[in-house]
């Protein structure tokens, strides 16, 4: 695993050799801003499903976040921020644990840009494996989590609103699940060169040996 200052970069020499050895090349966005842009339909579509799986147990309202018909009031303090740090770390943690070897990968990258956190690895993994290393954040956090807490009666505002948040930053890799179920086949493995995403069917493999 290497820590890295921003996200890598796709190499043309591994692209040529990758197409060479018969992987697709995923249709993905551009960049991350034409990925997050697409994303914002899901972005809101996640929140409203962890602030349903909040109110199963626990009463949300938004007078908790400083919001009501009369005023709106947002104090933002130092733990507030310091919660907000420990999200995003927590979040990239937990898409980089479930990476196969991770630490002893030497294609596996972690780091933090302007958008926020990334992890990338150029191993090669199987699709369910990716799904799950895909989603595992926003499952973990934005559905498990808040039921875990509720039924210790530990769901505080600052909580909720932490959770939520973790749900609208999951749109981009909700996008990139739906990118998966849709162009990927069942049997497949899929490898990634820098931002770039390729897959290659199982069956074809054994078909070639």
């Amino acid at each position: 695993m290497k820590i890295l200052r921003k996200l890598p970069k796709c190499n043309p020499h591994l692209h040529s050799e990758l197409i060479k050895n018969n992987w697709i090349p995923m249709k993905e966005p551009k960049n991350i801003t034409s990925a997050i842009l697409l994303s914002i339909p899901l972005m809101i579509v996640a929140a409203i499903f962890t602030i349903g799986v909040i109110n199963i147990f626990s009463s949300i309202s938004l007078s908790e976040f400083g919001l009501n018909p009369d005023a709106i009031s947002i104090t933002i303090n130092l733990s507030s921020v310091f919660g907000v740090i420990l999200l995003l770390i927590l979040h990239e943690l937990l898409h980089l644990i479930f990476i196969p070897n991770f630490t002893k990968s030497e294609k596996t990258y972690i780091g933090i840009t302007l958008f926020g956190g990334f992890v990338v690895t150029e191993e090669e993994i199987s699709k369910p494996r990716y799904i799950f290393i895909t989603i595992a954040p926003f499952i973990i956090i934005s559905i498990i989590l808040p039921l875990i807490l509720s039924s210790f009666g530990l769901l505080t505002p600052t909580l909720k609103f932490l959770i939520i948040l973790n749900a609208m930053a999951s749109s981009v890799d909700l996008l990139n699940l739906l990118l998966i179920i849709k162009q990927v086949p069942k049997n497949a493995t899929l490898k990634s060169n820098g931002p770039n995403t390729y897959w290659k069917s199982v069956q074809t493999n054994k078909q070639k040996s």
